[in-house]
């Protein structure tokens, strides 16, 4: 039975593998752990085999799992990687030190007037609706410009990138399509603002192909704690 460093050390192999195939550095590629419905014992387990970056969902859970283990993992960078609505910003601005998924100037005026003045700045990415579906989050394409104009000028935050889920079950020539225009996109960016330098996308299933489109990070559950378990 392989154990959470096993599944860690393969997913870890796996980047490395996708970099080299893509002619790009297996180090520019980051492996976010998405820790959300898992205990605190398969985040220590992780941690103990050298990862420090782990992901959650719901605001409630991860203000919970960050009070809990803050003191005694006090190098874990935790970035929250769910929707958010903007009456629980407070936890985000006050607990995280990444969110993935802005796509309102409300949320990140929020987050950005209740970030304590002692921590860093909170690293921000915009979530991208990058396959036009109306039942995911994110901005559209034609919108992130505009709104990373809005969100670099706000204090207390920096824009470091995009973040995007492509379409599910779809063939690789249309996931393909997604990951260029959203590279694409990303690169308008990085023109734009010398912050940029983080493309959040690539999960599980399709970490090959995000990382053959420019992907620097990847947010991997599964592969790793297993399925998740949605009964908590």
């Amino acid at each position: 039975m392989t154990t959470i460093t096993d599944r860690l050390a393969i997913a870890q192999h796996r980047i490395t593998q996708a970099a080299q195939n893509a002619s790009r550095r297996a180090e520019d590629v980051q492996l976010l752990a998405v820790s959300k419905t898992k205990p605190n014992e398969y985040i220590i387990e992780a941690y103990q085999a050298g990862q420090r970056r782990f992901g959650e969902n719901y605001v409630q859970e991860g203000e919970m799992k960050i009070n809990s283990l803050s003191q005694e993992y006090p190098d874990i960078e935790w970035h929250f990687i769910g929707p958010l609505q903007s009456n629980k910003t407070k936890v985000v601005a006050s607990l995280f030190d990444w969110m993935h998924t802005v796509d309102r100037e409300k949320v990140a005026k929020r987050l950005s007037e209740q970030r304590p003045d002692d921590m860093p700045a909170l690293n921000i990415c915009i979530q991208v609706n990058i396959s036009n579906e109306s039942s995911k989050s994110g901005v559209a394409a034609t919108e992130v410009l505009a709104l990373a104009d809005s969100l670099a000028a706000l204090p207390n935050l920096v824009l470091r990138g995009l973040m995007a889920i492509p379409s599910a079950d779809v063939d690789e020539q249309t996931a393909s399509q997604e990951l260029a225009a959203l590279h694409n996109l990303y690169l308008q960016l990085a023109q734009r603002f010398d912050t940029v330098d983080t493309l959040s996308v690539g999960m599980s299933n399709d970490l090959e192909l995000a990382v053959d489109h420019g992907s620097t990070m990847v947010r991997i559950g599964s592969a790793i704690f297993g399925e998740r378990n949605y009964n908590v």
